[in-house]
């Protein structure tokens, strides 16, 4: 029992020894990860609550490894604002000054116009105020294809027109030719006289 009890002893010195030397020369390596990312630019969120406002929201974000920027906005619907516009004038018995609000659109300026009932013009409704409107034509919707026409046509109108001014002018003589026509006349008035005389 003395000998297995000095086996023990020498096999758990051997065994601390061991330890000992293994962790003398054990190398221990880590890596440290660091986060340097930026926060993520988040877009705001624009809130239109009310549906009789006539407003879309629109919002946006970029974000950069250096700069994150984020906005938000609303935008205006103008379409829908005439819409409302006309519809409340008409509410109120407006009828034709809610006409006249849709006409600011070109697209029902042009189909008024070719219905044969056009837009208002101060006032003026019916042929009244299509005249109006063909002596104004700057006050015309730009995007409107009537428009565009109308100025055509007065472009063709002067050109016709001045056409018609050169030919004109063709045909009427010039200051020489009226000379020497007068300068003629007078010989045959003399010739004619001394005819008569002689009779």
């Amino acid at each position: 029992m003395k000998w297995l009890f000095i086996i023990l002893t020498l096999f758990t010195t051997l065994a601390i020894v061991t330890d000992t030397k293994a962790a003398d020369t054990n190398t221990v390596s880590s890596t440290v990860v660091t986060n340097n990312t930026p926060p993520t630019a988040n877009a705001p969120s624009v809130v239109v609550n009310n549906s009789d406002v006539c407003k879309t929201a629109a919002s946006a974000a970029i974000q950069t490894q250096i700069l994150g920027l984020a906005s938000g906005m609303t935008v205006t619907d103008e379409n829908c604002e005439r819409i409302k516009l006309s519809r409340s004038l008409y509410g109120m018995g407006m009828k034709v000054a809610a006409v006249s609000t849709l006409c600011q659109d070109p697209r029902v300026f042009d189909a008024m116009w070719m219905s044969g009932t056009p837009c208002p013009y101060m006032g003026d409704i019916g042929d009244a105020a299509k005249v109006s409107w063909e002596k104004n034509l700057n006050r015309i919707p730009k995007k409107s294809l009537i428009y565009k026409q109308l100025v055509a046509d007065n472009k063709q109108n002067e050109k016709d027109w001045n056409e018609i001014k050169e030919s004109k002018d063709d045909y009427t003589l010039s200051d020489d030719k009226k000379q020497k026509s007068k300068h003629n006349i007078i010989p045959m008035v003399i010739t004619a006289l001394a005819f008569g005389v002689a009779f």
